[in-house]
């Protein structure tokens, strides 16, 4: 079966490549497929038992929802609610549905598809445009309710990039899914691709596409009419995954982008053939005191194994600048490290543009970072403040002045933990302030490209993404790492 975000994302490639200077639109319907309906559908029979003291639906749950919005009389006979009761309960569902409680209360995105309509609007000359069957009067309930849902994902839907049905309710919406597709051509937009859960509505669009230039995809949800109707080479998928929409080659050039812990040969052979720029190393002092290592954890933690291997800082700071790559040096111990660094630094100099110094702000203090910023007073100077974002909703001015106090010991950059809860909202906030944010702690491919759409100025991850070939083990106590095989694959050992 063809995967219908990559087939999106090549699509997409295809068709930039076809019409450079176009403004390109993808077209989304919204019911079914930007939005799960069952969240509606229970939120309103629940409110019939709460206004009608009964419970019927005192039991159901999203997974018990199997029909379309509109056939809810056979989710009645499903619960086996007496038919004596069915017309009172489906006057009050159609009553409320579309009430603007209803849409602003319980409409839900399905998994994934925020990030999908994220990704592009933020590509040059791209357009998210909204093709819906719903109704001209209820067009402020529906803005209103999706750039809520959407401000999480700093997705942004306009009144002009919305079309409407001018029909009214539940009147002919295949219609209206076809004139969309020519409303959007005829004010200038190239229409390349449609994603709708209905059939009948791909099928419209269809016919107005002889040239097949519109990619129709079938978002495989609840739907009414019957699946026989797709049109030939549509794409049907269930899931919005961002790993198989954005390449590699499409991140932001603007974001810099780390390759957390790269303390062993494994890891810096990974390193260096990447296209990743910056390497983080872990540093310290080895068991004698004598030279810098790198190593995540300290000895009291992990002690020393006898088959561990210690690598030293001497020895992969050459490779790395001879790639023309640049270094990240997060200091885990203080005093005499920092001079010791320094000193390899100058006998292996790199441009303070390469130059990135990490260190939490109670183990270095002021002293420390003033020693790092004599020596290269145009590197990038960061440290942790994850124990200062919580507070930012509830006393943002002691965040303010200790983010000021920090940056007058010369720190140009601040990193927050990935599961920092309400990530965007924390990075929103320290942009405004005029502070760059970076990333770190970022576990997997997923959850890296959705950090990406935030925009933060850089994101730290292990780098073990199999499906762009890239197996970090990263560091700490987890010491997971791929192997190649050629007849198996990468496997987790």
């Amino acid at each position: 079966m063809t995967n219908w975000m990559k087939k999106l994302a090549l699509h997409y490639e295809q068709t930039r490549r076809r019409h450079p200077h176009e403004n390109l639109m993808i077209l989304f319907d919204i019911d079914g497929t930007i939005l799960d309906m069952r969240f509606m559908i229970l939120q309103v029979l629940k409110s019939y038992d709460t206004h009608h003291a009964t419970d019927f639906f005192s039991s159901l749950t999203l997974d018990g929802i199997t029909v379309h919005e509109n056939q809810i009389e056979t989710l009645l006979e499903m619960l086996q609610i007496p038919k004596k009761h069915h017309d009172s309960i489906l006057a009050w569902y159609r009553a409320n549905r579309w009430s603007s409680d209803a849409i602003l209360g319980s409409h839900q995105p399905f998994t994934g598809v925020m990030e999908v309509i994220r990704w592009f609007q933020l590509q040059p000359d791209t357009f998210v445009g909204l093709n819906t069957g719903r109704p001209e009067d209820i067009r402020d309930d529906t803005l209103c309710s999706l750039n809520a849902l959407g401000r999480e994902y700093k997705t942004r839907f306009r009144s002009d990039l919305l079309h409407m049905n001018p029909y009214g309710w539940e009147q002919q919406v295949t219609n209206c899914k076809a004139a969309g597709v020519d409303f959007f051509r005829n004010i200038g937009y190239h229409v390349f691709a449609v994603v709708d859960n209905e059939p009948d509505n791909l099928d419209a669009i269809a016919r107005r596409d002889p040239g097949q230039e519109i990619l129709l995809l079938h978002a495989d949800t609840i739907f009414e009419s019957a699946r026989r109707v797709l049109p030939a080479g549509s794409v049907s998928g269930r899931r919005y995954d961002l790993t198989d929409l954005i390449p590699e080659r499409a991140l932001p050039r603007h974001i810099q982008f780390v390759w957390h812990g790269v303390n062993d040969e494994y890891n810096l052979r990974q390193f260096l053939a990447s296209n990743v720029r910056w390497a983080e190393l872990d540093v310290r002092m080895d068991p004698d005191g004598d030279d810098i290592i790198l190593r995540h954890d300290s000895f009291a933690e992990t002690p020393l194994d006898e088959e561990e291997e210690l690598v030293y800082l001497r020895d992969v700071l050459e490779p790395i600048r001879a790639h023309g790559k640049s270094v990240k040096l997060d200091f885990k111990e203080d005093g005499a490290l920092v001079d010791q660094a320094l000193d390899l630094v100058k006998i292996h100099p790199f441009e303070d543009a390469r130059l990135w110094f990490n260190g939490n702000a109670d183990l270095l203090g002021e002293d420390g970072f003033a020693v790092l910023h004599r020596a290269h007073p145009s590197a990038i100077f960061q440290c942790p403040v994850d124990h200062l974002t919580h507070l930012i909703p509830l006393n943002p001015g002691t965040v303010a002045d200790e983010l000021d106090r920090f940056c007058s010991w010369g720190i140009t950059r601040f990193s927050v933990r990935w599961e920092r809860e309400r990530l965007k909202e924390v990075i929103d906030w320290m942009d405004t302030a005029g502070h760059e944010v970076n990333i770190y702690n970022v576990p997997d491919l997923e959850a890296f490209l959705k950090t990406v759409l935030l925009m933060p100025r850089s994101i730290t991850a292990d780098f073990n993404f199999p499906k762009w070939h890239y197996f970090g083990r990263g560091s700490g106590q987890r010491h997971q790492h791929y192997e190649y095989s050629v007849t198996k694959g990468p496997l987790m050992i």
